[in-house]
């Protein structure tokens, strides 16, 4: 006989009420936290948001707005700034944020900044893109994966890299006076979409200035950036960026 084959009682038998109370409870909060968990994945499913369709309805509403809106584009790379670049400039005045902290090493981080100007001085456009320079320390980035240095790329610590960039971005766009800040990270197939405009749209409701959300890796986005990679014969990196990426690297 099967322990589904047996009632209550013979299931039960030789425990006392006691007992017997506490393992209810305890099936009971169980079976409560599994149905809650399943109901919010279904649910995160069903409603999880078209973020390259949002990008859209933004341009409809500012197609006609002369001069063009001010966009403080947070740049990861060249490489994955190039699809973007071409898909957003007819839409925008760009300002090229290169903000990566995370990057490591120094040398590394000026490889990459060479190939964003690369990149820039080759790419034909029609309204404004201007790079925008700062300082790198390593340093920044650092405190904020302090304690997470073991996670998996696409954990805790790359949010918390997510978070780092772009409150950076967001409040340089209000020193500026930017109408939009955004990023290149949602190109990458290997970023979490969800979580990066989640945080855009945190950050937008605290420093005031409007957040372009995104999903760029959509309409074969990524695809694109490569093409275009080799078409500027860009650098592109093996790694994202930090030394606990390159540990991952070396492990794999």
């Amino acid at each position: 006989m099967s322990l589904r084959d047996l009632s209550l009682d013979q299931a039960t038998e030789g425990v006392d009420n006691e007992n017997l109370v506490a393992i209810l409870t305890h099936t009971g909060q169980l079976l409560k936290t599994t149905l809650a968990h399943i109901c919010s994945e279904c649910y995160n499913i069903i409603m999880k948001t078209n973020y390259s369709l949002l990008t859209e309805k933004v341009f409809d509403e500012i197609k006609e707005k002369q001069p063009k809106p001010k966009l403080l584009l947070q740049s990861c790379c060249g490489p994955c700034s190039s699809y973007v670049l071409k898909y957003l400039t007819d839409h925008f005045d760009i300002f090229v944020y290169y903000y990566n902290p995370n990057v490591y090493p120094a040398e590394e981080y000026a490889k990459r900044l060479d190939t964003q100007k690369q990149l820039l001085d080759a790419m034909p456009r029609e309204n404004v893109i201007q790079l925008v320079e700062c300082n790198y320390d390593h340093d920044e980035f650092l405190a904020v994966a302090k304690g997470y240095e073991d996670e998996k790329e696409g954990g805790a610590r790359c949010a918390k890299c997510f978070m780092l960039r772009l409150e950076k971005t967001a409040q340089k766009a209000k020193e500026m006076g930017c109408d939009f800040f955004g990023t290149t990270l949602t190109v990458s197939p290997h970023k979490n979409a969800q979580v990066l405009n989640n945080i855009g749209l945190q950050l937008q409701q605290k420093y005031g200035v409007r957040f372009l959300p995104s999903d760029f890796k959509k309409k074969e986005g990524y695809k694109q950036s490569i093409e275009l990679s080799k078409q500027y014969d860009l650098y592109r990196q093996e790694y994202c960026g930090c030394e606990f990426a390159m540990g991952h690297l070396k492990n794999e």
